[in-house]
């Protein structure tokens, strides 16, 4: 499947503006919260202890920083996407 740009995506619903800059900046904290979630398995699969700790970049967004209790804390998340 071809997925159009984020440029045609952005032509496409029309935002423009502060709409459009906000779009940018939801998606940069998306992608940041799944590169937390990576960087989080790895290092719940980690298999030799005494290896440096995996660095989570839980500081690269608000988001990610607001949940940083929730998704690295001792503490069970649940996460429902829909598209």
């Amino acid at each position: 499947m071809i997925y159009p740009s984020d440029s045609e995506r952005a032509a496409k619903s029309g935002a423009t503006g502060d709409r459009l800059k906000e779009g940018g900046n939801i998606n940069r904290s998306l992608t940041t919260l799944g590169t937390v979630i990576s960087a989080l398995a790895e290092r719940s699969n980690q298999k030799d202890p005494t290896k440096k700790k995996l660095f989570i970049p839980y500081r690269d967004s608000v988001l990610t920083w607001l949940l940083k209790d929730s998704l690295g804390g001792n503490s069970k998340t649940i996460m429902i996407a829909g598209r």
